[in-house]
């Protein structure tokens, strides 16, 4: 069945008339999977058409699309690191790295009952891709980091740090960044940790 299942998802980059219309799919898609663990974001989506509107015209943006039967399934998303904001690229000139020589993978976002066919892969690749394209040597991301004795946590809690180290990926030790949002069930937006991890490719 997994196989069969994957064969019938179409992954692809969206530009132009096709990621225009995508765009609210994919916002409704960031606010449901981030509700869950570890993010809690308690997202709206008037935010969320900003944010995404940065990708519509950016020809150093990557916006790819999972589509089952019609139906956008998930999303990976991805720009240069100079064109992201500042919280996240401060980080990195320490490192004496240039931001010019690096992609940030912003998301990836993906409806539960499709993950663990493969499609993670799938995005990473059309990632590295871009980065590729664009003369980028490293492709980075990052993950919030949350307490482990969060009374949200839940108990099946499962981290993707296996998965990124198989891609070869590895942690920045120190390099954090810090960002806000509205967590579930708070009535205002608090600062999180987030790990960088990157890869040279």
């Amino acid at each position: 069945m997994t196989a069969a299942l994957a064969a019938e998802i179409e992954v692809r980059a969206l530009t132009g008339a096709a990621l225009e219309a995508a765009l609210d799919g994919v916002a409704a898609l960031r606010i449901a999977v981030f509700r869950d663990w570890p993010y809690l974001y308690d997202g709206n989506l008037e935010y969320e058409r900003a944010y995404l509107n940065t990708y519509r015209d950016n020809p150093g943006a990557l916006l790819v699309g999972a589509f089952h039967q019609g139906r956008l399934i998930g999303a990976s998303t991805s720009t240069l690191m100079e064109d992201h904001a500042e919280a996240f690229s401060a980080p990195f000139r320490a490192l004496n790295i240039p931001l010019e020589n690096i992609l940030y993978g912003a998301e990836s976002v993906l409806l539960p009952e499709y993950r663990g066919i493969g499609l993670g892969h799938r995005f990473i690749d059309l990632r590295e891709d871009h980065a590729r394209t664009m003369q980028r040597a490293y492709v980075a991301f990052c993950s919030v980091k949350r307490p482990e004795t969060h009374p949200l946590k839940p108990a099946n809690a499962r981290s993707n740090d296996a998965f990124w180290l198989g891609r070869g990926y590895e942690p920045l030790p120190g390099v954090l960044a810090e960002f806000a949002w509205k967590d579930l069930g708070d009535s205002e937006e608090t600062t999180k940790p987030l790990q960088f991890w990157m890869r040279k490719l």
